[in-house]
């Protein structure tokens, strides 16, 4: 057998340790290669992702603070990858707050435009609009949300755990306002009317409602439920100012507001004129005859009608009267002035 020299040796002993580097390096690169594959040079995943996410984006949330979230619920592989995604696509300025159904592992564009899609969204919208009642706002979130009849009924038996002013004495009708929600999915029915209760707060601290209320010899609470009867009497806007006047000359001077809309109140829904016996009704509510407020507000008023009690006119105003089908109200300082209105309002078919 033929024998190596020590040299030959030590170029086969070499030639095997650079084959084996060769190797080495050669799976190194394949390895970098099935890597950048799946998350791309510059951090991002490749591909619409597997499985299903719920991600939540706040109100006032950036482009950067929504990429973090993405990153932390495994959305995208990296921050970066979403912003860039985000600053080539100006649709994405078109992304507001809400929980968004989403894929993990998703590359970053592929993420924006699903985002992007209504149908990624999950949330629920309800529209509680101005003058409803607690009863019929339990009725409106029922029908629009997840969130049952029963649990919200539940919830307003226990006011001390939504947030209620003070001056309402754990008195939740006039306190739910009328706006639009966003109910994310979970949201529980105490956490929502605890919502509204706060954007209630937003409003009153906008309008100096305590304050201004002392100035109009009224408390706050007075305010509340004489914006919900103005809310509830008003067919217009524009008259709302000078139907506060009416009522809290009224008021001031110890007289009946004579308010039909605070008797419908305890007797419900009704289009017919009120019957003899009802008018006659002993009810703290009945306005007709019983001088003062009534108890509580008749339903959640909105900034128009609140407004229009805290800065309406100082006027004489005594009456009103709805005058035309269109909605318009006519006011009037003496009763002969009245009588004749409604005598107007008869010939136009309203009254």
């Amino acid at each position: 057998m033929t024998k190596l020299s020590r040299r030959g040796r030590r170029l086969a002993g070499g030639s095997v340790a650079l084959a084996f580097v060769v190797v080495l390096i050669v799976a190194v690169l394949v390895v970098v290669h099935l890597a950048k594959g799946l998350v791309g040079s510059s951090g991002d995943y490749s591909g619409g992702g597997t499985g299903t996410v719920l991600v939540v984006v706040h109100p006032g949330d950036s482009s950067t603070a929504i990429a973090d979230t993405l990153v932390t619920d495994k959305v995208v592989r990296s921050a970066g990858a979403f912003t860039s995604a985000a600053d080539a696509d100006p649709r994405s300025r078109q992304l507001g707050p809400g929980t968004y159904r989403l894929h993990q592992h998703m590359q970053a564009s592929l993420a924006l435009s699903l985002m992007l899609k209504p149908s990624s969204l999950v949330d629920y919208k309800v529209t509680i609009p101005e003058g409803f009642t607690a009863k019929s706002i339990v009725a409106r979130i029922a029908a629009d949300t997840p969130i049952s009849a029963a649990a919200l009924n539940a919830a307003l038996r226990s006011p001390s755990s939504l947030g209620l002013p003070s001056y309402a004495n754990g008195h939740v009708e006039g306190f739910l306002y009328p706006a639009t929600y966003d109910v994310q999915p979970g949201t529980t029915a105490t956490q929502l009317l605890k919502q509204m209760v706060a954007r209630y707060q937003q409003e009153a601290t906008s309008l100096h409602i305590p304050a201004t209320g002392k100035l109009r010899g009224l408390s706050a609470y007075q305010i509340v439920t004489l914006a919900s009867i103005v809310q509830r009497e008003g067919r217009l806007v524009q008259d709302f100012p000078k139907i506060a006047e009416v009522f809290t000359n009224r008021y001031s001077q110890g007289l009946p507001l004579g308010s039909d809309a605070t008797l419908f109140y305890v007797l419900g829904p009704n289009n017919g004129p009120l019957t003899q016996a009802e008018l006659q009704s002993s009810s703290p509510y009945n306005t007709r005859y019983r001088p003062g407020l009534p108890p509580t507000p008749i339903n959640s008023p909105g900034e128009a009608a609140l407004e229009a009690v805290i800065h309406h006119p100082n006027g004489p105003l005594m009456y009103f009267v709805t005058i035309d089908k269109a909605g318009h109200t006519a006011f009037a300082t003496t009763q002969a002035q009245f009588n004749l209105l409604v005598q107007q309002s008869r010939a136009n078919g309203v009254s």
